[in-house]
Parts: structure tokens; C-alpha cells; sequence
């Protein structure tokens, strides 16, 4: 996904990134973007969601702030998109907005996301993770970065292991798989509606 600067504008660390080095492969730091994420998803009493919306491309990604996960995933993830979807899809994400309580927790702890987290916004050089670049940062369930990275990349088991998930997090992820699944249905089509009613598929829906 890429930003869309003109929904969203961030404050940023003047650093151009050609001074990061980009050359090395993910495959080797594996670990280190473990306990990359393990600092930046450190626990926090900030509600979820965040102060301003954004979006990917064209598709506006709403956010405000809620005390309650399940209905800010309901409506800020899934319900947003159900007017732009086809009929048969929109009805079964309906029916997971619906009955969302019984897959994710309400009140998991509240972490900083990076929002849009995959293989090509993350920096390694020298055999380190230099820099996670372009986030669409809000607060919420930590399982959500790793579900995006799941995605589109294939962490291996050692690196789960390693984020010391809790029990039944991979339950979870398809639920939250499907948020970036919806936006790239809207913005490209194709087999993105094959993959977001496999996970509603996984889902029992």
C-alpha cells in the first residue's frame, strides 16, 4: 500500500531515506524485527484509533478514538467498506461486523501500530533492520502488524516464537488480514476478492 500524503500529513525525522542502508535481505532478521516490534508495540493506556483519518490511495481510512476494539474494528475496518463492495461480499463482511465480539477480544492491550506493516516498508542493511517506513500509525491489537506482514511476506515460525504471542492469536488473523485484503479489493480488484472470502471462508462465513 502507499500512503496517501494528501489525507494524512505526519511529522517525520528529517533523514532522507537514501542515508538508510536498504541492501540486505529480511530473510536473515528475522529475529531483530522481532524485538523491533516488541518496543514499538510496548503496552499503553491510549485508546484505540487514532486523532486523524488517512487513507490508501483513494480509499479514505476513517479512525477516531474508541475504548472498545471490537467496535472500532467493526466500523473503522469493516463496516466503512461494505457500501464499495459486491453485494455477496459486502453481506458477508456484514456478517462478521456483526458477530466480530466472537473472534477478537474487546479490549486487548493498546499498542502503537505501525499500520502498514509488509516487506517493502522495512529497511535492512548490514544484516540489521535500518528503518519501518511509511506508517498509517493508530493504537490497537498488536496481532494486526503481524497479520499485514503474514500477508504479504512469510515470516517463519521463529519469528512468532518470538513476539511471545498470546494463545489463540492465530484465530485471530484472519480477521485482521482481511482489513488490507477490502482496501486492495477496492483499489485493484482481481484476486484480492478471491483472498478476503478465503478468510471469511476461515472464519466460518
Amino acid at each position: 500500500m502507499s500512503l496517501n500524503k494528501n489525507a494524512f500529513s505526519k511529522s517525520t525525522v528529517q533523514v532522507g531515506l537514501e542515508d538508510l542502508p536498504s541492501s540486505a535481505r529480511l530473510a536473515r532478521n528475522w529475529a531483530h524485527l522481532a524485538e523491533l516490534l516488541d518496543h514499538l508495540h510496548a503496552q499503553s493506556q491510549v485508546a484505540y484509533g487514532w486523532d486523524r483519518d488517512y487513507g490508501f490511495g483513494d480509499v479514505l481510512i476513517p479512525n477516531g478514538r474508541s475504548d472498545n476494539w471490537v467496535e472500532f474494528w467493526a466500523e473503522k475496518r469493516l463496516r466503512c467498506h461494505i457500501p464499495h463492495l459486491s453485494a455477496q461480499l459486502a453481506h458477508r463482511v456484514e456478517r462478521l461486523a456483526d458477530r466480530l465480539g466472537e473472534h477478537i477480544p474487546n479490549r486487548p492491550p493498546s499498542a502503537l501500530l505501525h499500520g502498514d506493516l509488509w516487506g517493502g516498508n522495512i529497511l535492512v542493511g548490514q544484516d540489521r533492520i535500518r528503518g519501518l517506513i511509511d506508517p498509517a500509525c493508530y493504537y490497537g491489537d498488536r496481532e494486526v502488524d503481524l497479520a499485514m506482514l503474514g500477508l504479504f511476506d512469510q515470516p517463519p515460525q521463529i519469528f512468532y516464537d518470538a513476539c511471545g504471542l498470546t494463545q489463540g492469536w492465530e484465530d485471530r488473523q484472519p480477521v485482521y488480514r482481511l482489513w488490507p485484503l477490502l482496501v486492495h479489493v477496492r483499489l485493484f480488484g482481481g484476486t484480492y476478492h478471491q483472498q478476503a472470502g478465503a478468510c471469511l471462508q476461515q472464519l466460518g462465513l
